[in-house]
C-alpha cells in the first residue's frame, strides 16, 4: 500500500509517532483539540493470576492517525503531549491513503482474524480477497501449520498485520503488473527504488 503525495491545502491522513503507552492519551487530547483522530484498537483477553479482563489494545503499537491540513494543522499537534513527529521522508510527512484507513477500520472490527504485528513483507504469493469482511484487500499469503494467513502490509508506516484467512476466498494477483496500481505521486529515488524511511518501534 503505497503513499500518496502531499497536495498543499488539502486535509489529508496523517501518522504520528509517538510515545510508548502514550496512544490512547494522545489520541483523547487531539480529539479534545478538535482534531480528527483515529486510534486502531484491538480487543485482547488479558489473564490475570485471578481473572482475565478483555483490553483495548493498539494496533501499531506507537502510531496514531491525524486526519488534517498540515499546513495549517500541525502545529497543534505536534504541541500535543506524548506526540514525537509525523511519519515521512525527511521532513515531509507522508499522506496515508483513505483506502487504508478504511481497510485499518475494517480490521479493527474483526479482532479474532488478526494475528500478529509484522515489520517487513514475507516471501509468498500476492494475492487479493474476492469475499468476505476482508473483500478487495490485498496482500502475501503465508501457511502457518494448517491455516493460511494473510499478511497485509502498510507501506507508509512499515508495518504488516497477519490475518487468518480460507484459502478459496483468495485469488492470485497478477504478478507482471504492481503490488499496486501505478501512483505517480509515490516518491521514488533515481534508480525506482522506495525511499520510504523504515520506521521501528519504540
Amino acid at each position: 500500500m503505497m503513499m500518496a503525495m502531499e497536495h498543499p491545502g488539502n486535509v489529508c491522513w496523517y501518522a504520528l509517532y509517538v510515545r510508548s503507552r502514550f496512544e490512547k492519551k494522545v489520541h483523547q487530547q487531539l480529539q479534545e483539540k478538535g482534531v480528527t483522530s483515529f486510534l486502531p484498537l484491538i480487543e485482547t483477553v488479558r489473564q490475570w493470576s485471578d481473572r482475565k479482563k478483555r483490553v483495548e489494545e493498539p494496533l501499531f503499537r506507537g502510531y496514531v492517525f491525524v486526519n488534517i491540513d498540515h499546513h495549517t494543522g500541525h502545529v497543534p499537534v505536534l504541541e500535543t503531549e506524548g506526540v514525537v513527529r509525523f511519519i515521512g521522508i525527511g521532513r515531509n510527512p507522508s499522506v496515508i491513503a483513505e483506502r487504508d484507513i478504511e481497510w485499518l477500520r475494517r480490521l479493527v472490527r474483526e479482532p479474532a482474524a488478526v494475528g500478529r504485528i509484522v515489520a517487513s513483507i514475507p516471501a509468498g504469493k500476492r494475492v487479493r480477497v474476492l469475499a468476505g469482511p476482508f473483500k478487495d484487500f490485498e496482500g502475501t499469503v503465508i501457511k502457518a501449520g494448517r491455516e493460511d494467513r494473510l499478511v497485509v502490509f502498510f507501506d507508509s508506516i512499515m508495518q504488516g498485520v497477519e490475518i487468518t484467512i480460507l484459502p478459496e476466498l483468495l485469488t492470485p494477483i497478477d504478478s507482471t503488473r504492481s503490488r499496486e496500481p501505478q501512483d505517480d505521486s509515490g516518491k521514488r529515488d533515481e534508480a525506482g527504488e522506495s525511499v520510504i524511511k523504515h520506521f521501528t518501534r519504540p
